[in-house]
């Protein structure tokens, strides 16, 4: 399939249009996850306009609307979901898929039906959201999934608010369900529901770590969309000569309330690796303030490489 190359970047004048409301949607009081999601992908592509944007919010609710009826359990709107998104229309993933910053892109995965597993949990996310499903996402080391369900009690992520109280008393807790009646999906298998032994494979096989019930916890939005991000840079930091797409990525996710101040230094180093020398050094010093307060001697070896960025300009 090879590698094709990425979308062409916005003007200038969209890009910083596009920051204005990705930093503004982010500080809102209920983030919407598809609206920042279509964002980033406006940023990687210059060809996401208005009416784009538009019309992939409409294919969200298109698919919502083809959901048959209002499941009453969590298990049954899983299947529900399964049915629609990854038999009728064929939403997956294949390991090819993580070669492609495509697979990052929320208006590219709807068109595609094609994605990382976090893109492909965003559109399950936002389908049952919309046809009223308790659902979250659930931030699984190295593997994104879905859960129907009230989420732990904490009621957050869920869709209209519905509960799940009582959804197991029908006493069949087949695979999938836990004993609350919570059920887990994999979208980039088609939605294939998953039993706690899954979930623990899945984990196990990304990272060697046995499953906690922390890892289980409902994704918030915003940390929905920091992964999505630190997935876009991690495509582009093996791939130099996209360091442009890098940088943006860095600069949305630096646009977030909470973020690592780790990505400062991160961007310094970038700017000085496009040769754009002076701001990099300007970085860096900066950078070096902040660390002073806690870590001396790191600052210092951060002074050291902005004055190697400066020697550079020579």
């Amino acid at each position: 399939m090879g590698h094709p190359h990425p979308p062409r970047p916005p003007s200038p004048e969209r890009s910083a249009e596009v920051r204005r409301r990705f930093a503004e949607e982010a500080r809102s009081e209920r983030p919407d996850l598809a609206t920042l999601c279509l964002l980033v992908g406006a940023e990687a592509d210059g060809t996401l306009d208005e009416p784009a944007l538009d019309a992939a919010q409409v294919e969200l609710d298109r698919l919502a609307g083809e959901l048959p009826f209002r499941p009453g359990t969590p298990r049954a709107w899983a299947q529900a979901l399964r049915d629609l998104l990854g038999e009728r229309y064929g939403f997956h993933g294949v390991a090819a898929d993580y070669q492609r910053l495509e697979s990052s892109l929320l208006h590219e995965v709807l068109l595609r039906r094609r994605g990382l597993p976090i893109l492909l949990s965003v559109v399950w996310l936002e389908v049952a959201r919309r046809a009223g499903a308790p659902v979250y996402g659930v931030a699984l080391p190295g593997h994104f999934v879905v859960g129907f369900g009230t989420g732990h009690g904490t009621g957050h992520g869920t869709g209209s608010g519905d509960t799940a109280a009582g959804d197991s008393a029908d006493g069949d807790a087949a695979d999938g369900d836990s004993a609350d009646g919570r059920v887990l999906v994999d979208p980039f298998d088609g939605g294939r529901l998953l039993s706690g032994k899954d979930a623990e494979v899945l984990v196990a096989g990304a990272t060697g770590a046995e499953l906690r019930p922390s890892m289980l916890e409902p994704a918030a939005p915003l940390e929905v969309v920091s992964r999505v991000l630190n997935n876009v840079r991690a495509w582009a930091a093996g791939r130099p000569e996209q360091s442009a797409v890098g940088l943006w990525a860095i600069e949305l996710a630096l646009l977030l309330p909470s973020h690592a101040a780790r990505l400062r230094y991160e961007r310094a180093r970038l700017l000085v690796q496009r040769g754009e020398f002076s701001a990099g050094a300007g970085e860096l010093e900066a950078y070096a303030e902040v660390l002073s307060a806690v870590d001396e001697a790191v600052a210092e070896e951060v002074r050291g490489e902005a004055r190697a960025a400066r020697a550079l300009l020579n």
